[in-house]
């Protein structure tokens, strides 16, 4: 079992940056494929970013390929959404969420693949 906390939201301007952070307590970091989803109330949650066991491979929304980057550092037992050039509609709250994975190389993009999530935090961009 594992534990995720997330950190590193808050309220930025449009254009402007965030470094979102998940920390993960328990089960051995390395053997879980993590991800990023977000959610507002008025659309469910969904797919932001997925990153393998390895972080050699890394998977992204549409919506936010060449804006956000993922990462994660074994070591410390976090992974990482880095959001640049924010626009209004990146408004939501963020979750970090993790799965066991069998293989090294495995990223999953639905939410109903995983199996454990973090409280979320919330990104505000004004306009």
């Amino acid at each position: 079992q594992v534990q995720l906390v997330e950190s590193g939201g808050g309220l930025v301007q449009a254009g402007g940056s965030l470094r979102l952070s998940c920390a993960a307590s328990g089960r051995t970091f390395s053997t879980y494929a993590m991800g990023w989803f977000r959610q507002t109330p008025a659309k469910e949650r969904e797919f932001v970013a997925a990153i393998s066991r390895s972080g050699v491979i890394r998977d992204y929304a549409d919506s936010v390929k060449g804006r956000f980057t993922i990462s994660r550092d074994n070591d410390k037992s976090t992974v990482y959404l880095q959001v640049d050039s924010l626009k209004p509609e990146d408004t939501a709250v963020y979750y970090c969420a993790a799965r066991v994975a069998p293989l090294l190389a495995s990223t999953y993009s639905t939410k109903d693949r995983y199996g454990y999530w973090g409280q979320g935090t919330q990104v505000t961009v004004s306009s």
